[in-house]
């Protein structure tokens, strides 16, 4: 038998050495710290570099003022404004009737009430057909929300300006409720905002409710409202239909007046 040369036996050694180096070198995963990227990462953005930095200012100035529930045959009314500039920018309904089919009036009323009253800025708006109760009651309080609105800017003025002047504090809006007057249907009790002089404000605190009295009640305390306001005194025109409450409305308005030295 022949033996094996030592230098052969030296390369065969080394040429198996160098084949189990390439197949592990061959196996091991990449280690590059770029190949995240290169394959498509992208690195996350703070939620702080999103922000707008102008997102305090656009809340400064914005206010909220809410109205006065309004009673109607199938519950309150109630109305929540934001105002931003003088102007109003939101209008809501923080209570309106449910119930039934009130439900469904309220669903189908409200939404577009809310967005007469931001459009016209004002509750000179109209009443949503088939739902009437709901959308007098709504501009009730809507008045309302707006006379606080308007009193709290008028305050803020006489503050900002300082004058000194001490009949300045005559100025500031005062309410006063005149004696119910009693009518053949129930009392009526009228209530006024008073400033400068003039009526700002005039609301029934008391009027006659149940069965049709209170149908002729929402159609005309509204308009003795408004034309205590427009006129400044008792002189006012009675409601075709609502001859007693008219009269009673009258005689209470003309009490607030008395007090309030009008």
């Amino acid at each position: 038998m022949r033996k094996s040369h030592p230098v052969r036996r030296v390369v065969l050694a080394t040429a198996a050495t160098v084949s189990a180096v390439v197949l592990l070198l061959s196996l091991k995963p990449s280690s590059d710290p770029g190949g995240a990227q290169a394959a498509g990462a992208v690195p996350q953005q703070t939620a702080a570099a999103q922000e707008s930095p102008q997102g305090g200012a656009a809340a400064a100035g914005r206010s909220t003022v809410t109205g006065d529930a309004a009673q109607t045959q199938y519950g309150p009314v109630q109305v929540r404004l934001t105002v931003s500039g003088g102007k109003i920018t939101k209008a809501e309904a923080v209570q309106a009737p449910s119930g039934g089919t009130s439900s469904q009036k309220t669903e189908l009323a409200v939404p577009r009430l809310n967005q007469s009253a931001v459009t016209r800025g004002s509750a000179d708006i109209d009443s949503v057909s088939g739902a009437t109760y709901t959308s007098t009651g709504y501009k009730q309080s809507l008045q309302s929300a707006i006379d606080k609105m308007k009193a709290a800017r008028g305050s803020d003025a006489g503050a900002s300006q300082g004058s000194g002047d001490s009949g300045s504090g005559a100025a500031q809006a005062k309410t006063v409720t005149g004696a119910a007057a009693q009518t053949q249907y129930g009392p009526v009790q009228v209530r006024i905002t008073v400033s400068g002089g003039k009526i700002t404000k005039a609301e029934a605190v008391q009027a006659p409710s149940g069965g049709t009295s209170s149908q002729k009640t929402e159609l005309a305390v509204p308009r003795l409202n408004q034309s205590a306001v427009t006129r400044g005194s008792a002189d006012i025109d009675s409601v075709s239909g609502a001859t007693y409450t008219s009269t009673g409305y009258k005689q209470s308005l003309q009490s607030a007046l008395d007090q309030a030295g009008g």
